[in-house]
């Protein structure tokens, strides 16, 4: 059974800011980071399948993103997930895939920088050594599985930047 996953990285949010947000795990979105996030959301509607699962970051700017595209999109509510939090060893993220593949053929998960392009590197290259893979805020790819999700085993089917997904709408 093959899996497709989208990953999407957060919207544009605030600087980091002590005073303001002193746990930066409540720093919000911008209003210009949410108008993007709509309208990549629109794209993304008009060019792919909307996922059967999403799971998000605890991080409210990523919990926001994914209500963003739950809206906009069309996409399910989204699942908090642990193993999306800034910090976390990718593999955790391939295991929670692993656990959820039979319930659906199309998972989005919404994070956060570097994590993501952590994930991008174990799920396409085995590793996490790389630093090649950059998503932009609101940037999505879509990888492929045949089979369980494990390290190197994906396969790049598209990355979008958000530019484009805007465009699309």
């Amino acid at each position: 059974m093959s899996l497709e996953l989208l990953i999407l990285r957060h919207a544009i949010a605030f600087p980091r800011n002590a005073k303001r947000w002193p746990a930066d795990a409540e720093r919000p979105l911008t209003a210009e980071g949410v108008r993007r996030a709509r309208r990549a959301a629109a794209g993304l509607k008009r060019i792919a399948p909307g996922p059967s699962l999403v799971l998000t970051s605890p991080l409210i700017r990523a919990r926001d993103t994914a209500t963003i595209f739950t809206h906009a999109a069309r996409w399910p509510k989204a699942v908090e997930c642990e193993a999306l939090a800034p910090g976390t060893d990718p593999e955790e993220m391939l295991e929670t895939l692993r656990r959820h593949r039979g319930k659906a053929a199309c998972i989005a998960v919404v994070g956060h920088q570097p994590h993501l392009g952590r994930l991008l590197a174990l799920a396409l290259q085995g590793n996490t050594r790389s630093e090649a893979f950059e998503l932009k805020k609101s940037a999505v790819a879509c990888l492929r599985f045949e089979g369980p999700p494990r390290a190197g085993q994906g396969v790049l089917a598209w990355l979008l930047a958000p530019r484009i997904l805007r465009q699309l709408q």
